[in-house]
């Protein structure tokens, strides 16, 4: 469990900067054990489909990039279902956003192939699925290490002070590359266990994976149940809705709870 006073430092750096590396949440052999569960789930969905964005082929790669991705993880595998009501994760994603409260937006596995593993150019995640409040924001979790030459992620730290920025939509949203280059960004080198938290509007991307070892990752999107949409978009995620912590104040049933 994460105690207290690191808790409040999480939300601390959170606030500061955007986003917050925690060291270690998993152990090693939990996320070998995660990183195992990944890639059997990607070799049985034995889908051909890419979804390298297009905008992410203009950063000098072209079409020699791969990604290859699973939504809705926990309809798949018991194990990421429980590892979204794991306290040490809906912990942290309840201090960083001030809430006791956790919801889940959407689940998305992602393996950055060796030697080809696609970049994503900068952005927010916020032109995707806009929220009144701005409470929504994603925990990555490494299964393996990620180091720069992975294709780690990359961030601008305090950027999510600027609000939503404008986006171009071709290709998927994405920030200009003359505004926001990817070599300019603050790498986020991390080892198998680690999970970054970061809001979304913190401008964020990642680099090529030129390594010989695939990068796994599963990024968890969380909100505060009291935040709506602005937007009916991403309503295809299946789990969407799903309280991973406290409860959802805004439902008929907890307010019931609550007058007796």
């Amino acid at each position: 469990m994460v105690d207290e006073t690191q808790l409040a430092s999480h939300a601390a750096a959170y606030a500061e900067h955007g986003y917050v590396l925690v060291k270690g949440l998993l152990d090693k052999a939990e996320a070998r054990a995660y990183r195992e569960e990944s890639h059997a789930l990607i070799e049985r969905m034995n889908r051909d489909a890419d979804p390298t964005w297009e905008s992410a082929r203009q950063l000098g790669m072209g079409d020699r990039t791969e990604l290859k991705h699973c939504h809705d993880v926990q309809f798949h595998a018991a194990a990421f279902s429980r590892l979204l009501v794991d306290p040490r994760f809906t912990d942290v994603a309840a201090a960083v956003m001030g809430t006791p409260n956790v919801q889940l937006h959407h689940t998305k596995l992602f393996v950055k192939p060796g030697e080809l593993g696609s970049p994503f150019p900068m952005h927010q995640d916020h032109p995707f699925f806009p929220h009144a409040k701005h409470s929504v924001g994603a925990a990555i979790f490494h299964f393996d290490d990620a180091p720069l030459e992975k294709g780690c992620v990359r961030v601008m730290p305090g950027s999510h002070r600027n609000g939503p920025l404008t986006h171009q939509p071709e290709g998927s949203w994405h920030l200009p590359y003359s505004d926001w280059p990817l070599d300019e960004a603050t790498p986020c080198e991390a080892e198998a266990g680690d999970v970054l938290f970061f809001t979304y509007l913190t401008v964020h991307g990642s680099g090529v994976n030129t390594t010989s070892e695939a990068r796994t990752t599963l990024l968890v999107q969380y909100r505060d149940p009291a935040d709506p949409p602005t937007e009916d978009l991403h309503t295809h995620s299946l789990g969407q809705g799903m309280i991973l912590r406290g409860i959802d104040p805004t439902s008929r049933g907890a307010a019931a709870a609550a007058a007796m």
